[in-house]
């Protein structure tokens, strides 16, 4: 027995619609699929109870996310980034041709932009700033030379 592949990450929402709108029409992902789930054995799986939540599959680049909308039991955080360095998932990470052509567009549709975090490292000649998802989870976008499909370092 072997593990397989990476399926998915998943990103809970508020708001499945405007979270379809940001990664789709913003972020460009490709919708795949819907999937909507209640009660047993999601209960269990998720440790919840009463669940009833509705999932859509999107892809990009071969990664694929699934956003998840639970009408019940509700959600839970106020939405803020949480701190790099908290155990756990961080940060998706988009690398982009064009920051500041980017940002501008970005900011036209109210994206928020950490402008804190919008920095230049001369020695790579690349540019990279954090948005955040209409929920909190920050998207890093990168601006670099060279082949898009290489690792940092690599």
């Amino acid at each position: 027995m072997s593990i397989l592949r990476l399926t998915h990450i998943g990103i809970c929402v508020s708001d499945m619609e405007r979270s379809l709108h940001f990664y789709r029409n913003l972020l460009g992902f490709k919708y795949l699929s819907r999937l909507d789930v209640e009660g047993e054995p999601a209960n269990s799986l998720l440790e919840l109870r009463d669940v009833k939540l509705r999932a859509e599959y999107l892809e990009r680049d071969g990664t694929r996310i699934e956003l998840l909308h639970f009408a019940s039991p509700g959600t839970q955080g106020d939405g803020s980034p949480s701190p790099m360095n908290r155990l756990g998932f961080t940060h998706l990470s988009l690398r982009v041709d064009d920051l500041e052509g980017l940002l501008a567009r970005l900011g036209r549709e109210d994206v928020h932009v950490m402008t804190a975090t919008n920095v230049y490292n001369p020695q790579f000649q690349a540019g990279a700033v954090f948005i955040t998802d209409p929920d909190g989870t920050r998207i890093e976008l990168v601006a670099a030379p060279g082949d898009p499909t290489r690792p940092p370092g690599a």
